[in-house]
């Protein structure tokens, strides 16, 4: 199987991404829009998640179909993005209709990028403006790595980032993800240049260096432990026709490619988190097997896309790590 044209989420039909960075705050913002509302779910691994409306996508709540999802750094500062996507998506006409107004549903999540050499002293907090400008720059192509709410992200020995990737099922149903890396524990393999996510690498994506030959003591995980800036967020998405309790499965599945791809994951001190979202625009032949593949498919595009985002990050000046491509050319 292989990745859809872009490689990245947008290769979901109808979805797109729009991405916003403060280069002076070293943080930034990531929306996921659709052309129409699409129904939504989650699940939250982390013991330290910062989230705003992820109550309503459970199951047995009322409504099923949100309007975009933001993906923000900031702390809990971040998740006013949510505000400013919200005010866009209005101005657009776009919302759940009570009663004749408009109510944008946008959940949100946030990592924490406070202690990453950017200027945090504003006078106003800039998450919302930035949340109106990654809704207005939503396209089907965007940048990966030092962009959006992988901005200011960290790991354990390198610098984070935004990742993506996608893939083509035989059934025709297409699944992608996007993630802001900014994880406690490696995405590398001991001091590198492996990834742990190299068994699931796609056309040298990443670098095309393979799996690691040697590998450290599993038990004594390399973190960046006491520096409290943490958590991974990510969404994935396909084009299938899922229920939100299906969604929220998807999403469930997809933290498996957090652990493929990250060690340690899913920490007291991260707020892993995943989204998912279908736009209902493919029926599923066999409703068992295609979403146990869909499933499958979302945590390997969350594994690449992880890897993907770290490999394309850039250099700024003040990083308090360096980049993949700094360390290992």
């Amino acid at each position: 199987m292989q990745p859809g044209a872009g490689n990245l989420i947008t290769d979901v039909p109808g979805l797109r991404v729009g991405n916003a960075s403060d280069s002076a705050v070293k943080t930034g913002v990531s929306v996921l829009v659709g052309d129409s509302p699409f129904t939504a779910g989650v699940h939250v691994m982390g013991g330290a998640p910062g989230t705003r409306e992820t109550d309503l996508l459970a199951p047995d709540k009322t409504v099923e179909q949100v309007d975009g999802l933001v993906l923000s750094g900031g702390s809990a500062f971040g998740l006013d993005a949510g505000s400013g996507v919200a005010d866009g998506l209005r101005d657009m006409g776009r919302g759940f209709d009570v009663g004749g107004m408009r109510v944008p549903i946008v959940p949100a999540a946030i990592l924490f990028d406070l202690h990453n050499g950017g200027d945090k002293e504003w006078r106003e907090n800039p998450y919302k403006r930035l949340g109106r400008e990654a809704l207005a720059a939503a396209a089907t192509t965007f940048e990966i790595g030092s962009t959006g709410a992988g901005t200011g992200a960290t790991t354990a020995q390198l610098k984070g980032g935004l990742g993506s990737a996608s893939v083509v099922l035989p059934n025709g149903v297409t699944v992608g993800a996007l993630v802001a890396v900014n994880a406690l524990g490696s995405a590398i393999v001991g001091d590198g240049p492996a990834f742990w996510a190299a068994p699931w690498e796609v056309s040298e994506e990443f670098g095309g260096r393979g799996p690691a030959t040697r590998y450290p003591d599993p038990h004594l995980p390399v973190t960046k432990l006491g520096t409290h800036r943490n958590t991974t967020i990510g969404i994935v998405a396909c084009d299938a026709v899922l229920s939100q309790a299906q969604c929220t499965r998807m999403a469930t599945a997809a933290h498996d490619g957090f652990a493929r791809a990250l060690v340690p994951s899913h920490t007291p001190m991260d707020g892993d988190l995943i989204f998912a979202a279908a736009t209902g625009a493919r029926e599923m032949n066999d409703p068992v097997s295609d979403t146990l593949m869909i499933g499958h498919a979302a945590a390997i595009c969350m594994a690449r896309a992880i890897a993907r985002g770290i490999f394309a990050a850039t250099a700024a000046p003040g990083d308090p790590l360096p980049t993949w491509r700094l360390q290992f050319g």
